[in-house]
């Protein structure tokens, strides 16, 4: 888990989602220049990060790409970036792109794990989120790819939609676990600067899921779905067993180093954190002009670092180490009220935040600030 981890974002969809704030376009016309620029920022890190032991392609829709295009990054990533014996192999898919095909392609590239991209299984709930899929072509996207062999399968969730009933939530959740995904990935709607969904929040068209039913989603979740065997090991996400949590995603909570390659990707390595341009043009305009395509950079300072050990850790199962709060003033008197509220309970030396603390998980790190 302490080896680099390796994130490719692949700027591209067919069509944008309202609530969407990652960075992508909508035309594939940049694929080949944006492949040639990838190719080009791979060749700058080579020797910087050693050997990586997860792979993750995100974006967008990395699914989008064909064959050809699918084969060529990996061939541009394998070639000159160094990987351990057994990495873990991310995609990040759509339904409406997974065919038997697709999937064989996947298999022979080398990718190991899916994360599918479901949301909901709810027709209403899918045309209100613009999904291209339908409830059906979702649950026979899971089937395809469960009966080309993959056994680590994830699948992405979303719950506090404007409006959203607990029922039809439950339905969607209750559904999945027919299929005994690997891991289950449940996001709370987040309405975002910049995003359609916000200006119809402005406009007053739709509405926000206030913080009681928020918290009242999070609670049945994480109660219906470790009553079910699954292991609730960050705010958002849970896995059927230790081996199927997210190898990659694990790397970001724990201050691992990682290299993000593509338009508006991060990279963190020694302290430093940076990130690339948040444009296709300008990243491969840059690095064809033999510049590095990043857009701003930061050093952490030692306060800085120990404030987000504090948050990332307060996100997990791991929790925090206790020598973190040892330092801060009133740190004792402050874990006991903690505590006592129960929202963290005590495990050998660390601090392990409970359904509840999860809840509160941003605001605890502050209890203890310097």
């Amino acid at each position: 888990m302490n080896r680099p981890g390796l994130y490719v974002h692949v700027p591209f969809c067919r069509t944008k989602c309202p609530y969407c704030d990652f960075y992508s376009v909508t035309s594939l016309s940049l694929v080949p220049a944006w492949l040639d620029a990838l190719q080009r920022e791979v060749l700058i890190y080579r020797d910087r990060f050693g050997s990586f032991d997860s792979l993750y392609l995100g974006g967008g829709t990395p699914t989008i790409l064909g064959s050809r295009e699918l084969t060529r990054l990996m061939e541009v990533l394998f070639q000159d970036l160094s990987f351990s014996r057994d990495p873990e192999i991310t995609i990040e898919a759509n339904p409406d792109d997974i065919t038997k095909e697709k999937t064989a392609l996947l298999r022979d590239l080398g990718f190991n794990r899916i994360s599918l991209g479901v949301q909901s299984l709810n027709e209403k709930e899918l045309q209100f989120l613009q999904r291209r899929h339908s409830a059906k072509q979702a649950e026979e996207a899971i089937e395809i790819i469960q009966a080309s062999g993959y056994t680590n399968l994830g699948i992405d969730l979303m719950y506090g939609l404007p409006g959203q009933d607990e029922s039809v939530w439950m339905a969607t959740l209750r559904r999945i676990l027919v299929y005994n995904p690997a891991h289950i990935s449940c996001y709370q709607m987040t309405i975002s600067k910049g995003t359609p969904f916000y200006r119809m929040l402005k406009q007053g068209r739709i509405q926000a899921t206030g913080e009681e039913r928020e918290r009242a989603f999070f609670l049945l979740t994480s109660a219906y779905l470790e009553e079910n065997g699954y292991v609730h090991y960050e705010i958002s996400n849970f896995a059927r067993e230790e081996k199927t949590m997210s190898r990659h995603n694990i790397k970001y909570w724990r201050h691992v180093p990682y290299l993000g390659l593509g338009p508006s990707a991060h990279s963190f390595l020694k302290g430093l954190r940076w990130w690339n341009l948040r444009s296709v043009d300008g990243y491969c305009q840059a690095l064809d002009c033999g510049r590095r395509p990043v857009e701003d950079r930061e050093r952490l300072t030692e306060e800085q670092v120990w404030l987000e050990s504090l948050f990332l850790g307060f996100r997990t199962r791991e929790g925090v180490k206790r020598k973190l709060i040892e330092g801060s003033p009133n740190s004792g008197s402050t874990l006991r009220e903690i505590r006592s509220a129960g929202l963290v309970t005590l495990h050998g030396d660390r601090i392990i935040p409970t359904r509840e603390g999860f809840i509160l998980a941003d605001s605890l790190p502050l209890l203890f600030s310097h």
